[in-house]
């Protein structure tokens, strides 16, 4: 077996290819996602219809919202994010498992007394809650199983006001499988008949920083987001893994073999929308991300965000582009060829003008593809259904 590679024209959108992917989403294309947050839930929900063979590969660097609770307690990587995305991919239809999707979407309530929301979890434990006991042995039973290994390392002050049970079952499915979140992953995609690949970009129990412009440090993606604290004042030079207190060195963390398998099998690589920094570069920290990057010959497209993302200190679209480019020859190689690591930026017209078009292609070497591709009553979000049909179109 040897590689190819083959030029192509492509139609945009390509009507014989989406129908095509359509009609067998089992046998649809492998897209993979270097990604977090929630920026790109909704349209992998429409992912859904067009293939089953997606691939996400996502952040476990988070240390806010719920996860920072769950961080914070058992010194583990951020699962919110591997969850949400998980819920996403459910098989939604009559073959999926809805009653296992409404537990695991569940988020116990935060506004009342913290006995109260231990209350509803215990009667959760106990399968005496209506949503446990909607489920029928013997998943009930599995899923009993890791909520019980997470109690077992719980402390009895845990607060789970505001928890989310999928988290947990996690959680306790990490515990578990001795610390690693792979065996978790799979268990939990399986319960709910993930239409696609989940994984962490790595493995590890780190988090992210940022070396400012002004030679400042930032360490803790809530310190990035302008979410959870006040919006960066400076722009970011860099992005790197840390411990918690100093930066770790570029090969201290490195992709897992699995991971660059499904980077060297995939049909088309994006960076998506989401928070440039915290969401999307960081999936590239990792050594051998670029590299892997770099070797395999698929399209490989940035999808920018539509609106205003805080991380980037209002810096234009061209700036963007150049950062990422960046991220990846940090292991790619600082001669790596832009097309070796980005084939095209494709946004919406509205955002992406002709003359920055031109200006982005001229600096970066990377042409860009102005569509209709924002959703009709918000110019800041895709549409799923036209950001899916133009993805496809391209593999």
């Amino acid at each position: 077996m040897s590689d190819l590679t083959i030029s192509r024209n492509a139609e945009f959108p390509d009507p014989l290819r989406i129908a095509r992917a359509k009609a067998s989403p089992n046998l649809g294309p492998r897209l993979l996602f270097f990604t977090g947050g929630s920026a790109l839930n909704d349209i992998s929900r429409s992912l859904k219809r067009y293939t089953h063979n997606s691939v996400h590969l996502i952040t476990p660097f988070d240390s806010g919202g719920s996860s920072r609770v769950l961080r914070d307690a058992f010194d583990m990587p951020a699962v919110g994010d591997l969850r949400s995305r998980l819920m996403a991919l459910a098989d939604e239809t009559d073959l999926g498992q809805p009653d296992i999707f409404a537990l695991f979407s569940h988020r116990l309530p935060v506004d009342v007394p913290r006995q109260q929301a231990a209350a509803e979890f215990e009667a959760i434990l106990r399968a005496e809650h209506p949503l446990m006991q909607a489920i029928s042995l013997p998943m009930q039973t599995l899923i009993l199983q890791q909520l019980e290994s997470f109690v077992e390392h719980a402390t009895g002050d845990f607060d789970f006001r505001r928890a989310s049970i999928g988290n947990l079952i996690l959680a306790g499915g990490y515990f578990s499988s001795g610390r690693e979140l792979e065996p978790a992953l799979f268990l939990m995609s399986k319960m709910v008949h993930a239409l696609g690949t989940v994984q962490a970009v790595a493995d590890v129990n780190l988090h992210i920083g940022a070396e400012l412009q002004d030679g400042g440090r930032i360490i803790g993606q809530k310190e990035l987001t302008g979410k959870e604290a006040a919006p960066l004042s400076q722009p970011i030079r860099r992005m790197f893994l840390s411990d918690g207190r100093n930066e770790l060195p570029a090969e201290a963390v490195r992709l897992p073999e699995r991971n660059r398998l499904l980077i060297e099998r995939a049909d088309l690589i994006c960076y998506p929308p989401g928070s440039l920094y915290s969401s999307v570069i960081a999936n590239l920290l990792p050594a051998g991300v670029g590299q892997a990057v770099a070797a395999r010959g698929v399209p490989k497209i940035y999808v920018p965000s539509l609106g205003v993302d805080p991380e980037c200190n209002g810096s234009g679209l061209g700036d963007q582009v150049g950062v990422l480019l960046s991220a990846l020859r940090a292991d790619a190689g600082a001669d790596c060829p832009s097309e070796r690591l980005m084939s095209a930026v494709i946004c919406d017209r509205g955002r992406l003008g002709a003359q920055e078009a031109q200006e982005i292609e001229a600096r970066h070497g990377v042409p860009c593809i102005a569509a209709d591709l924002a959703q009709e009553e918000r110019a800041d979000r895709y549409d799923p259904v036209r950001l899916c049909d133009a993805l496809i179109s391209l593999c």
